[in-house]
């Protein structure tokens, strides 16, 4: 830019930032959650369970950590912005001849997850930009060495001749061919124009696919560009030597199109790979970029995108200058982000691959404290920033024209000759790269460490949402790929938290608080599951069990609970509803981040945790863009979930699903059959109907569906054996009514109880003598316990026993009673239970050939099952039992040792007193 030339709207901004309103009401109601989550916290710590307390705490730490991450998350929406560039402003500020230059990075790793096709759609939708194609350079950094890729972009740039001119002559949007020709286009001007484009590019398409699917690129054509011969020896994906061709020299006056007019530079690098040298993935590969990048056209500006990201809106490179050529804010800027938006997202969104809020609330909130995410693609850099300069307020962007650019013009050969040794692997060896230069090495997201850094040494980077989507890419369309996706995202953010590179200690004192926090609701991904995991099985196995978790309904501490979930799950709905989501779209994203913080997130945990403690390595997985197949596609336009694979992801699904289901439907039945106890678990009966409304597809692939993309009989078989037989014999039991009775009280003289019990039912119960109240009672006397049948007949007689289990079978319906007499002059605490259970296979079904074996084996696990909760019950009250004693004798121990201490110095004083006596008379005598 040259600051002698003033135009009249000098003085005007390139772009203005907006707050979103409503603030201070979010955050009056914010503060009314966070009352309601301390409440809940004060619940648990003042009303601790005397049985069962490792339950009553893995519930209190799991919401002590969804307290803590809600806050975090508030960091995001405390202070929401908008950016809005004025483009108009830029046309009349600088010429086209004044707009700097323009690098665009396109990374592919792999020609097989990554078709050669959808790479250099891509690639032409970036040299098709309306920009000067002088001040435009495209590189395509290839990692996997392949052939293949090498001649799609060759075919590419052929193409290109065509594609540039029609693109600017009628319009086309979007501008990657594979999207534009793949939609019904209104062709009425252009018609026949239209068709010679469509026919070469399916020409090209063919002769790519054709490629593909030999492997290798036949010899007649590798003879006719020399750009081959570097395959001609031993290349392989890991081992191979720097590779750099210039496919269309920019500075060439005949590189041009089928009009006469220039293409933009068109490049091909593939950096050298050696076995046994660290590569680093893209962050590797985006330093090589950066260096080769330099030596052919050292553009101040950079866009970076993945191979699937092709452009969707020709105008967003002038967009993006408009945040950096602001002469008031513009030369702080070192990034500006765009969000990832795909084109193959189906209504209603079943996989929740756009998230809303993350795209128009979460990254805005962030922008608002400077903290925005650069996410590693879709992102225009300033170079010196990216290269590991720290901001010093002197930075502008040179906007030159060529001919005032005093530069000795290189032939393409020596161009590429010396890019070759910028990218070999010893290049790096004993500088900064990956250090304080470029990407940052070490962590598989290392684009956002890289943002982190860059915003340390004092940079502003800007989030720009813009309504016409400037990228668009393909999201995934099976489970499974989506699942993989969350867990590399998953497991690199969470060891940034753990690495140096933590926020709140690497951006202590250099970026907001506010944007440390931001950084941290993504970094904690994985260890959400962990409270996740705790909240969809332990209150549906407390269910079972008949252990409420939750205060009663009638309990003005029930309050909290229901008006922390109540007001979130309103807010969360409200929110999505209102930035342009349906309800059912929200729904999906509900179980969506249900199955990734049980499965993805989980694994990313484990797997993270295991290398902290140097057992594993990072490693990288390029997720699969390819969507050959046709039912899984057709599927997922459908809106069925794809599952169709027997892994662990699956199986966990399945079984937590089938968890709630049963625990749902068996604590229905018993807990409104005893209307009395249905208060103490309507909190846990809600928790299990909202999950089982949640895995409906989940049921429907289980039991219903019959296609390829159902849950396979072998992982709903493991997820039934998961449940395990002891939990289907705990459902028997409780679904058959039998009745259940257990009581802790303070005996004096005499205590008796009542149960009524069925003919047939084995009847099951123990006691233990917990504790008496005497401080120095430690005697092993028991009590007495006499049980009588309904007509008065004695059925058992202890005596003398401080614990004891029996169980009878009872031959007449009727009161039976317990009563329990104390002989000992101190008051006793007992632990009292009984149960009285009737067992299937006695009698009902044995007349049943074929369900008779069935039904003799679940009888006789339910059987078992019930002599394994009393033996586990009598333990705990033995343990209580103990522990009291234990106590009561330390106690004991230290009143006695201080009593006889005590008689020690009243002793010892007593002696000194009489010695001191006796020596007094002594003196007295010897002196008269």
């Amino acid at each position: 830019m040259n600051p002698n030339k003033k135009r009249e709207n000098d003085d005007l901004p390139l772009f203005e930032t907006k707050a979103a309103r409503g603030g201070a009401a979010h955050k009056l109601f914010c503060s009314t959650i966070f009352a309601g989550i301390i409440l809940t916290w004060v619940y648990r710590l003042t009303h601790i369970p005397e049985s069962r307390i490792h339950v009553w705490f893995s519930m209190f730490f799991s919401e002590v950590f969804f307290g803590l991450y809600w806050i975090i998350t508030q960091s995001a929406r405390w202070h929401v912005v908008s950016r809005h560039p004025f483009k108009d402003r830029l046309s009349l500020r600088y010429g086209e001849e004044e707009l700097p230059k323009v690098d665009i990075f396109v990374c592919t790793a792999d020609p097989v997850l990554e078709p050669p096709s959808l790479v250099v759609g891509t690639v032409l939708s970036a040299v098709s930009y309306n920009y000067p194609p002088e001040k435009l350079a495209v590189y395509l950094s290839d990692d996997g060495g392949s052939e293949l890729t090498f001649f799609a972009l060759l075919e590419a740039s052929r193409f290109s001749k065509h594609w540039v001119p029609f693109c600017k002559k009628y319009n086309v949007e979007p501008r990657s061919p594979r999207v534009y020709f793949s939609r019904c286009v209104d062709v009425n001007e252009f018609d026949q124009e239209w068709i010679n484009v469509k026919q070469l590019y399916e020409d090209m398409e063919s002769r790519i696919e054709s490629v593909a699917r030999k492997g290798c690129v036949p010899q007649e054509i590798k003879d006719r560009h020399k750009g081959f011969s570097e395959w001609e020896s031993n290349v392989t994906k890991q081992d191979h030597q720097s590779i750099v061709q210039i496919l269309i020299d920019g500075c060439d006056q005949e590189a041009i199109d089928i009009e006469g007019n220039k293409l933009p530079t068109l490049v091909y690098l593939s950096r050298e790979k050696k076995t046994g040298c660290a590569h680093n993935f893209k962050a590797g590969s985006m330093n090589a970029l950066l260096r080769v990048s330099a030596e052919i056209s050292n553009a101040p500006i950079i866009l970076n995108v993945d191979c699937d990201m092709y452009s969707n809106d020709p105008d967003s490179i002038r967009d993006a200058l408009c945040f950096f050529l602001d002469e008031k804010q513009g030369k702080q800027i070192s990034y500006v982000q765009y969000p990832q938006q795909y084109n193959n997202i189906i209504e209603n969104d079943i996989y929740a691959n756009i998230n809303l809020a993350i795209n128009q609330i979460e990254l805005s909130g962030l922008d608002g404290f400077g903290g925005t995410l650069y996410v590693g693609t879709g992102c225009f850099h300033r170079r010196v920033s990216l290269s590991g300069e720290k901001y010093s307020g002197i930075h502008t962007i040179e906007c030159l024209n060529d001919d005032e650019v005093n530069t000795k013009k290189r032939s393409v050969e020596e161009l590429e000759e010396a890019s070759k040794v910028l990218a070999n692997c010893s290049y790096e060896n004993g500088t900064l790269w990956g250090q304080e230069m470029g990407l940052v090495y070490g962590c598989p997201v290392e684009d956002i460490v890289t943002g982190l850094t860059i915003q340390c040494r004092g940079w502003k980077p800007v989030y720009y949402n813009p309504a016409k989507y400037a990228f668009e890419g393909v999201a995934p369309t099976t489970l499974d790929v989506s699942l993989i996706q969350f867990k590399r995202w998953s497991e690199g953010m969470f060891q940034i938290f753990f690495s140096k590179y933590c926020p709140f200690v690497y951006g202590h004192r250099k970026i907001e608080f506010g944007a440390q926090m931001g950084y941290c609701i993504y970094l904690l991904w994985a260890p959400i599951s962990l409270p996740t995991l705790c909240y969809v099985v332990v209150p549906a196995l407390s269910l079972l069990h008949g252990v409420p978790l939750f205060p009663q309904i009638s309990s003005p501490w029930f309050l909290p609970f229901a008006y922390v979930f109540g007001a979130k799950t309103a807010y969360t709905l409200v929110e999505a509803l209102i930035i342009g989501d349906t309800l059912k779209g929200w729904w999906n994203l509900q179980r969506m981040v249900l199955i990734r913080r049980t499965t993805s997130f989980f694994f990313a945990f484990v797997d993270t945790m295991i290398r902290q403690f140097g057992l594993s390595q990072t490693s990288f997985v390029v997720t699969s863009k390819s969507v050959d197949d046709h039912e899984a596609r057709d599927r997922y336009e459908k809106g069925l979930i794809e599952f169709g694979s027997s892994s662990v992801t699956t199986i966990i699904i399945a079984t937590i699903a089938l968890l709630n289901f049963v625990s749902l439907v068996c604590g229905l039945l018993t807990k409104l059959a005893f209307g009395d106890e249905f208060g103490k678990f309507v909190a846990q009966l809600a928790i299990c109907a909202v999950l089982v409304m949640l895995n409906l597809p989940i049921y429907e692939a289980i039991f219903l569906r019959s296609d390829r993309g159902k849950i396979p009989s072998s992982v709903a078989v493991k997820a039934f054996m998961k449940l395990s037989i002891a939990a289907v014999a705990v459902v028997v039991i409780l679904c058959s009514f039998g009745g259940a009775f257990g009581i802790r009280f303070v005996i004096d003289r005499e205590e008796c109880f009542s149960h009524k019990v069925e003919y047939g039912n084995t009847v099951h119960f123990s006691f233990v003598v917990i504790k008496s109240e005497g401080s120095w009672h430690y005697s092993e006397d028991g009590v007495d316990l006499v049980v009588k049948g309904p007509n008065g007949e004695q059925i058992h007689d202890i005596r003398d026993k401080t614990s004891e289990k029996h169980e009878f079978v009872a031959y007449h319906q009727g009161v039976y009673r317990f009563c329990f007499t104390n002989k000992s002059p101190y008051h006793e605490t007992i632990d009292f239970d009984v149960h009285a259970g009737h067992f299937l296979y006695h009698d009902e079904h044995a007349k049943d050939e074929h369900f008779k074996p069935l039904f003799e084996h679940i009888g006789k696990l339910e059987e078992a099952l019930y002599n394994i909760q009393f033996e586990q019950h009598w333990l705990e009250a033995q343990t209580d039992r103990q522990a009291i004693v234990n106590e009561k004798m330390s106690r004991g121990a230290i009143h006695k040792a201080l009593l006889e201490s005590a008689a020690l110095v009243l002793a010892s004083g007593l002696q000194v007193y009489v010695l001191r006596r006796l020596f007094e008379r002594k003196l007295g005598v010897s002196r008269v």
